[in-house]
């Protein structure tokens, strides 16, 4: 009868779920706050389960004194793939942000589904139609072959902290501003060419009550311009995802 050794699984369980824990809670869709702690302990040790057979094979066994620097990096290679994934929601969340106050809905809140904070209404459907995007192109699926082939391309054990993996991190995280201009830029690049005309109309006349038709026009302006740039969404958010796959794939390199 072959013995069965406990030690391996056991650090094979923990180093695998210390990842995964790491990514989720980052991770777009999986890291919600509206899926319960419960949920996602759940789908970290089925997730877990799952990839022990194999990638358990490649995780060796480490002495008591490396357990805290083995935990260290495998939770770090979990949070850097969960920022760079969720780059593009993050994006987003800003681009509404800015367009909520620009369009004039910043008086008025309701609750994010999401983040579960109050916020204003753009910000709330630029998430919600990124999120069925995620969802109808199986980006979820990406990222859970991502961080199984995670094991295979940098086991645990063999990364190492460094300056570059941080600055990496950092520079990553740091794209979320450009990101969201560019998202912004057709409603945004609108909306302010309506600040400059009615400027312009307020110096030649006087008289007009642009305190109370600028926000009405710029509103209208910008649902109109939000509806008509909708149909050029999934070209441009399946690219965006990918560039933030390649981000988490570059993470992972200098990791190494």
């Amino acid at each position: 009868m072959t013995d069965i050794q406990l030690l391996p699984i056991i650090t094979g369980l923990l180093t695998i779920g210390v990842r995964l824990s790491g990514l989720m809670l980052f991770a777009p869709f999986f890291g919600s706050s509206a899926i319960p702690a419960r949920i996602k302990a759940g789908l970290v040790l089925a997730l877990t389960l799952l990839l022990l057979p194999t990638v358990g094979k490649g995780i060796g066994t480490y002495a008591l004194v490396d357990w805290p620097i083995l935990i260290i990096t495998e939770f770090a290679i979990g949070v850097g793939m969960g920022i760079a994934t969720n780059l593009v929601f993050e994006a987003c969340q800003l681009a509404g942000q800015v367009l909520g106050i620009q369009m004039g809905y910043s008086l008025v809140n309701i609750l994010d589904p999401q983040t579960q904070v109050d916020t204003t209404v753009i910000p709330v459907f630029y998430q919600s139609m990124i999120m069925l995007l995620f969802l109808s192109m199986d980006v979820h699926y990406w990222l859970l072959r991502g961080i199984g082939n995670s094991f295979l391309y940098l086991p645990p054990g063999t990364m190492h902290l460094s300056g570059l993996f941080t600055l990496s991190v950092i520079t990553t995280a740091g794209l979320v501003f450009g990101l969201g201009v560019q998202i912004a830029a057709p409603v945004l690049a609108a909306t302010l060419v309506a600040d400059i005309m009615l400027g312009l109309l307020g110096k030649a006349s006087t008289q007009m009550p642009l305190m109370l038709l600028g926000p009405a026009i710029k509103s209208l302006l910008g649902i109109f311009i939000l509806i008509a740039t909708l149909k050029y969404w999934p070209d441009l958010f399946h690219h965006l995802f990918e560039n933030s796959f390649a981000n988490s794939e570059h993470i992972l390199q200098v990791a190494r």
